[in-house]
């Protein structure tokens, strides 16, 4: 007696031969070690975290100027020996810092303040050699993704540029005779800057490379157009307020005034505009640059808000935890700003700030990028 057969049954007599795997544009963009470079890229993306930080300590604890050099390659190796370290802080001697606010200083005492400032030149010698180790032991075996070597190329490139425009701006401030002793707060601002550019990009390379290509290709058919536009939108107002905050941070202003809302008493600060010319005060002025952060900063929590009522609307849960957690980091950064004013910017507070800002851009940049390339959910699991 015959059985019966599934009408999904093959009926065919030989077993089906396996058909040969075409390649196709998707596909390509598939190869190399993308979980390699992945992990090689989360390495450098938490060194610039660390050297944000560092940074960050080092100029709350006023230690920038101390190495009155930039020597790349040479000054790697700090003193060693007593007549060294004396060379070290007479060339320190030379320069207005010490001059006006730093006579105090003994040897020991510029001792601390040398060895923050090396120590983040230090680690941006460091992450310049794991990119160029990693960067090029990935070319040489020929593991480098189709397309992606110049995004690779383009981090090293930015990293080179941050090692400059970090003496640039510590330059500003190694003067004698001229009455300065800080750097000058628009370097600062982008110095700090061209960091959040720097950690953008890792940041993004990581989300890429975290999905096969075929799967962004799929995804990227589900791009919510309209959230990907308001978080871009939310992404450069974050950024010109980090910018803000380094302004702020380049002439203390954020010890100026440290009453909230009001600022000694008033909505708009005194004596805004005293300095001339007008635009220098845009620069220079610590009332107004930190109003101007300030009041940024309410704008942005405003936006926050209607770009993360919009995220709460998405069609993907994932994308939704992602605007909440966006619009939960901004709230914190927001109560850290407020407490950094009230309590005249101490270290811990400061740097706490600082480090928060880095988590909103991280958020922002993740949830931007699952607008863009939404993760979805079959029909069994949701």
């Amino acid at each position: 007696m015959s059985q019966k057969r599934s009408i999904f049954e093959d009926v065919s007599d030989s077993a089906p031969k396996e058909a040969p795997k075409a390649v196709g544009v998707i596909d390509q963009g598939g190869g190399g070690a993308r979980r390699g470079i992945r992990a090689w890229l989360i390495v450098l993306f938490a060194m610039v975290v660390v050297m944000i930080v560092v940074g960050g300590l080092t100029r709350l604890t006023e230690s920038g100027l101390s190495i009155t050099e930039w020597r790349p390659v040479t000054g790697a190796m700090p003193p060693m020996r007593d007549v060294e370290w004396q060379a070290e802080f007479d060339k320190y001697k030379a320069i207005d810092q010490w001059r006006i606010d730093n006579q105090w200083m003994e040897l020991s005492d510029f001792k601390q303040i040398y060895w923050w400032e090396w120590g983040h030149r230090q680690i941006g010698r460091v992450i310049g050699l794991v990119w160029a180790v990693g960067f090029l032991g990935f070319a040489a075996t020929r593991k480098i993704p189709t397309g992606w070597t110049g995004r690779l190329i383009l981090i090293g490139a930015l990293g080179g540029l941050q090692g400059a425009v970090g003496w640039w701006m510590v330059a500003s401030g190694v003067t004698s005779g001229q009455e300065v002793t800080t750097v000058a707060s628009y370097r600062l601002a982008t110095h700090l800057g061209l960091a959040f550019v720097i950690l953008g990009f890792i940041g993004w390379y990581i989300l890429l490379l975290g999905r096969s290509e075929r799967d962004l290709m799929q995804a990227r058919r589900g791009k919510e157009a309209k959230l990907f536009s308001m978080s871009t939108g939310l992404m450069h107002m974050a950024f010109l307020q980090i910018f803000l905050g380094a302004l702020v941070a380049g002439i203390d202003a954020g010890r100026s005034f440290v009453d909230w809302p009001l600022m000694a008493g008033q909505v708009f600060p005194p004596d805004a505009f005293e300095i001339s010319p007008v635009w220098k005060n845009f620069f220079e002025n610590a009332g107004l640059v930190q109003f101007i952060h300030r009041f940024w900063g309410y704008l942005l929590v405003i936006f926050a808000v209607v770009v993360w009522r919009a995220g709460r609307g998405s069609a993907h849960k994932t994308t939704q935890f992602a605007f909440n957690s966006v619009m939960a980091a901004i709230a914190i950064q927001l109560l850290l700003g407020i407490f950094t004013v009230l309590y005249a910017a101490p270290v811990h507070i400061a740097i706490l700030h600082q480090l928060s800002a880095i988590v909103v851009w991280s958020l922002i940049l993740r949830a931007r990028f699952l607008s863009h390339y939404p993760v979805t959910r079959s029909i069994r699991e949701g």
